[in-house]
């Protein structure tokens, strides 16, 4: 990684020990403001380049917190979930809410952590100000319990978006010591894997998913910035 990535991990880790590490890490990366006005999907440049302009969208920010976690010896890997924006928790003004109802199903990138044999979701998306509108902000993790999920998972990449999940609470059973990810869940531990899988499900959309897909983003940073 690179010197800024360098210099933010020391700051952000100095005097602390490993769980208080960890937290400090998640909060910092947490309070980046979210943002798809730029595009980073570059896994190895993504990093400092949301570093450097000071915000970014759930790609960079776990990409950031995998290297981090992994600099401090713990295991993490990249866990993504299909979903769909037109979430009816959050509080969308009209005109993103009839926009948000036609687009395609997103991938979402957060990390699992293995943290006293427990793969634990850790998931930084939403910075503290969008809780007002309704997005699940992780607020005071202590480090070692699931956070609630940024978005709701589709329960099967095959399944229509009517199927989704009841909450953003992890998809995980009863098997806490087990890596076992559920409702459509896919994981990898290496970085070129989850960009390759990330390249096929962009290559899968049409010109007009493309196109709506870009002008709602436009409109939803617009929105964003009104809340903080």
């Amino acid at each position: 990684m690179t010197t800024l990535v360098n210099e933010k991990f020391l700051e952000w880790t100095h005097g602390l020990d490993l769980r208080q590490s960890m937290i400090s890490v998640f909060e910092h990366i947490r309070d980046i403001p979210y943002s798809l006005a730029v595009p980073m999907t570059d896994p190895k440049t993504s990093p400092e380049h949301m570093l450097r302009l000071g915000k970014g969208y759930c790609g960079p920010k776990h990409y950031l917190l995998a290297e981090m976690y992994r600099r401090m010896g713990v295991d993490a890997v990249y866990a993504t979930f299909p979903f769909i924006w037109n979430d009816p928790d959050i509080r969308y003004p009209q005109e993103l809410r009839l926009m948000a109802t036609g687009l395609p199903v997103i991938h979402h990138l957060a990390c699992r952590v293995r943290i006293n044999d427990r793969w634990v979701l850790v998931d930084a998306t939403w910075d503290l100000p969008l809780k007002q509108a309704g997005f699940p902000v992780n607020e005071n993790w202590d480090g070692r319990a699931d956070t609630k999920c940024a978005v709701k998972p589709l329960r099967s990449a095959v399944r229509t978006a009517f199927c989704r999940t009841a909450t953003n609470e992890p998809c995980r059973d009863g098997h806490d010591a087990e890596f076992n990810p559920l409702d459509g869940e896919n994981d990898y531990g290496d970085v070129e894997d989850h960009a390759r899988f990330y390249r096929q499900k962009i290559g899968m959309r049409t010109a007009e998913d493309i196109d709506r897909i870009r002008v709602f983003y436009q409109k939803f940073d617009i929105w964003l910035e009104t809340l903080r």
